[in-house]
């Protein structure tokens, strides 16, 4: 297989600059609003704060890959005197849990650097946080050139008409259809 080079868009996350303004969260909730900017639900932000506000602690996370089961790791982690979970920390939508899901239909919801015709110079988060705890960057990475598997599109419809059911699936498609 031949060496192919690919441009990896990533957000690295400055904890100990975070303010918990929040100004991430709602910037992301607007662009991905339907019509765009049209309104502001931060349950449709790809970015949520975790926080602890009376140790002043407020971590940036951003969604991730869904994940069809629950993670069985129950892991602690003690970070100034405050106690996390793996959920604290996990970046993925799963049934455990209610965050990163689209309010209305349920549906997985995952970060995806506000991609837009024409391309914006830099996600909505980043460009909105007044602190500079969110950083975008582009890597130049070297992969090995794969097909993609045919079908993975049907697997992928077949997999959600199974979870949410067809007629959920059908109405989130003709809403996100919608100019």
């Amino acid at each position: 297989m031949a060496q192919a080079k690919k441009i990896r868009k990533r957000i690295t996350i400055h904890a100990n600059k975070c303010i918990g303004c929040r100004a991430c969260e709602l910037a992301c909730a607007a662009f991905h609003a339907k019509p765009r900017y049209s309104s502001i639900n931060p349950a449709r932000s790809r970015i949520q704060i975790i926080k602890d506000p009376l140790k002043d602690i407020y971590l940036p996370v951003y969604a991730g890959e869904y994940t069809a089961t629950e993670c069985t790791s129950r892991n602690k982690y003690i970070l100034d005197g405050k106690e996390y979970s793996n959920c604290d920390f996990c970046r993925a939508s799963c049934p455990s849990r209610d965050l990163f899901k689209e309010p209305d239909s349920g549906l997985a919801l995952k970060c995806d650097m506000c991609e837009d015709t024409p391309p914006l110079k830099l996600p909505k988060c980043v460009e909105w946080c007044p602190k500079g705890a969110l950083i975008y960057e582009e890597v130049e990475e070297h992969v090995q050139e794969q097909a993609s598997p045919l079908g993975a599109i049907e697997i992928g419809v077949e997999s959600m008409i199974e979870k949410y059911g067809l007629q959920k699936v059908l109405e989130t498609v003709a809403k996100l259809a919608r100019p």
